[in-house]
């Protein structure tokens, strides 16, 4: 070989040497999983083993990104803007895709044009609990102390505008009671003013009443799907108590509306088949979650009907927070 093929021979492979280590860092781009709340509760728990599993299924790194502000919704604008390749996902629970615009007058995007739902992954329910100076064992017995001391018919929940709030007052509706909601900032400042006697009960999730009423500090009266929670198995729902009311929440992923439905498709069978799994069933159970896992069709469909259900709750509550 001549002096002028070995140097094309030589600058030929320093090129390839030079461009494996490109292809390989952008075939290891991350997916980013955002979920639109603080590190540290079941949603980020929930969104951490999602990613393990997004990882072993694609065989790419996957990372969870903490995107906090607004109640979520800053999140969601997050995915909303981002590109359409299926980098970016989002993880939330229902509030800021299906309710959130129910309740805010400028929300800065259109979930139902905006976000195409991927799949569900997860659902839990509320409980009703009241504390140690209320007699009720039962949602008839509370019903008729209510009706006999209209003055304290009020509840707690973790905040206004949140589901407890709404699911709070669709039973006070469908009991004949003008129930007062009381909101607080999260359940635990609730539960404590529940135990202290200031209010005479509570709505939220199962999951943060479990210890209290294990504890017998309080007691769940009912839970609010339409089959009995296997946390509290042995408490019964408001519709086995008289009341046709059935109100959940759940957690969904989404991506940004325009990613390839091939990737939609792919992504909803790698986190179906994954919630299908008994170890991370009883992960999630630990959470307080109940694994689902759904099509894109079905979680399509699921949002369509909960966001109606709980528009209309909204309504009824009288409540809007206006303006951001």
């Amino acid at each position: 070989m001549n002096r002028r093929g070995i140097l094309c021979a030589a600058l030929s492979a320093a090129l390839c040497f030079a461009a494996a280590p490109a292809s390989a860092q952008l075939a290891e781009k991350p997916i980013r999983i955002v979920f639109p709340y603080a590190a540290g509760g079941a949603g980020d728990a929930l969104a951490r083993l999602l990613a393990e599993e997004l990882r072993q299924g694609t065989k790419r790194p996957v990372i969870v990104e903490n995107k906090t502000g607004a109640a979520g919704r800053l999140g969601v604008l997050e995915v909303v803007k981002a590109d359409k390749d299926g980098d970016t996902i989002l993880l939330t629970p229902i509030a800021p895709t299906a309710v959130h615009q129910h309740v805010f007058d400028d929300l800065p995007y259109n979930p139902d044009k905006d976000l195409v739902p991927v799949a569900q992954i997860s659902k839990f329910e509320f409980g009703i609990a009241v504390g140690p100076e209320v007699p009720a064992k039962n949602l008839k017995e509370l019903v008729a102390w209510m009706k006999a001391n209209p003055g304290k018919a009020s509840f707690g929940s973790p905040g206004a505008g949140a589901l407890p709030h709404f699911f709070g007052i669709l039973f006070g509706k469908a009991a004949g009671v003008d129930m007062v909601h009381v909101g607080y900032r999260g359940s635990a400042i609730a539960l404590a003013d529940v135990l202290g006697g200031q209010i005479p009960m509570i709505v939220t999730t199962t999951s943060d009443l479990l210890g209290a009423h294990k504890g017998g500090k309080v007691r769940i009266l009912a839970t609010s799907d339409s089959e009995r929670s296997p946390l509290v198995p042995e408490v019964p729902t408001f519709k086995e108590s008289g009341y046709d009311i059935v109100g959940t929440s759940w957690y969904a992923v989404y991506a940004p509306t325009g990613t390839p439905n091939a990737i939609v498709e792919r992504y909803s069978k790698i986190f179906s088949d994954a919630l299908k799994k008994p170890e991370l069933k009883k992960r999630l159970l630990e959470l307080g979650l109940y694994a689902t896992g759904s099509t894109p069709e079905e979680i399509a469909a699921i949002h369509k009907k909960d966001s109606a259900f709980w528009g209309e709750a909204v309504k009824i509550s009288g409540f809007k927070a206006g303006k951001q």
